[in-house]
């Protein structure tokens, strides 16, 4: 299962796990796979305390992913103090307070006075540049991936100058060629059946056409993965490695609140939706009240990103500090594998059953292939 992306990033698996929790970037990289950090959720201090954390706990690669849309409200205005004025003047009072009914008819205290949530995190190239930025200082950090659109040029250019590997996400062929010919060293073919930001094709019909669109890029995959068998499909369309995300909200390193874990413990396939109503763009997570709210048609539209997190981050901070009150309209980002992911394992050990499914698959499609022979 060695592919040239191991030899390139020097790991010993294919397997990388996007994450918002530091302890299960520093697990997966120790068992052989490519942790990734997602830092949208962060100051550029706060990174850096992750960061070296992770330090800390690993010898090994691992990476960080920004979140730069290639389309979004108040692009092009990198200061991010004049950028958070002009877009919170934007934001009708209509859409404030609806979310806070929503939080308050649930019973969702308050935040302390002196625990207020940021306005604008960093889904912005003025937010997302002091991220980068940090991630580089780190040596360990050998991939920045970005998760909506194409880096700018810059960008790209400021990560290759470091020695570093850059990868950005698509959901169709034109996206993934966009990205080839900025310069994108790895083209991440993501399904609609994922968690987080998606479009609306499948992965299956997915990966080879941007495996083939953009070769030879090497593209992981990514969309529904969620084991060994799912991981050899992917290899045997022609992917170079498989990218993973919800699979890890369910192990044990990860910090998710019980009440939470327990909503995706218990969840099915069929429990997700494509819902707008947490940043303003197409995003799939557990269907409940909040996102139910939103869909209604007599409620405010979502406004776009990154207008509509300015909206709700005070949802999502109330949601982490109360996830008992607020489990009914809590923010949980999950793919449809949700529905597989019933029990709570060791991250390292997810990583090392992943591989002996693969080689297994492998093993299976050897024996069919020796008995026509």
């Amino acid at each position: 299962m060695r592919t040239e992306i191991c030899d390139q990033l020097g790991i010993e698996f294919p397997i990388f796990a996007f994450t918002h929790c530091r302890d299960v970037v520093a697990a997966v990289s120790n068992a052989g796979g490519l942790g990734v950090l997602g830092a949208v959720g962060f100051s550029a201090e706060q990174l850096a305390t992750e960061l070296a954390w992770i330090d800390e706990h690993t010898d090994k690669p691992y990476g960080v992913d920004v979140v730069i849309p290639g389309k979004y409200e108040g692009m092009g205005e990198l200061d991010p103090v004049k950028l958070e004025k002009d877009l919170s003047e934007m934001i009708p009072e209509e859409h404030r307070a609806f979310a806070r009914k929503i939080l308050a008819d649930h019973g969702v205290p308050e935040m302390p006075d002196d625990e207020v949530a940021p306005a604008l995190l960093g889904w912005t190239e003025a937010t997302a540049r002091p991220l980068v930025e940090e991630a580089l200082r780190h040596d360990k950090v050998k991939l920045i991936a970005n998760a909506l659109g194409t880096p700018p040029p810059e960008i790209i250019n400021e990560i290759h100058d470091a020695g570093r590997l850059v990868a950005a996400l698509c959901g169709s062929a034109s996206q993934a060629v966009r990205h080839r010919n900025a310069g994108v060293d790895i083209v991440i073919a993501q399904g609609g059946e994922g968690g987080g930001h998606t479009g609306d094709v499948g992965s299956v019909v997915l990966w080879p056409e941007v495996i083939d669109a953009v070769a030879p890029t090497p593209v992981l995959a990514a969309g529904g993965i969620g084991s060994g068998r799912q991981m050899a499909a992917a290899m045997a369309m022609g992917a170079s490695g498989v990218w993973t995300g919800s699979l890890w909200l369910t192990v044990e390193e990860a910090d998710v609140p019980p009440k939470q874990m327990e909503s995706y413990l218990e969840a099915t396939s069929r429990d997700t939706v494509r819902s707008r109503s947490f940043t303003g763009k197409p995003c799939r997570m557990l269907r409940n009240d909040w996102t139910e709210a939103w869909a209604a048609e007599d409620t405010p539209d979502p406004l776009g990103m990154p207008l509509q997190f300015m909206v709700t981050g005070e949802a999502v901070a109330r949601g982490h500090k109360y996830p008992e009150q607020a489990v009914d309209v809590n923010f949980n980002p999950v793919g449809q594998i949700v529905g597989s992911m019933n029990k709570v394992r060791r991250a390292g050990d997810v990583v090392i059953e992943m591989a002996e499914e693969y080689l297994a698959c492998v093993e299976r499609l050897e024996e069919l292939n020796a008995r026509a022979t």
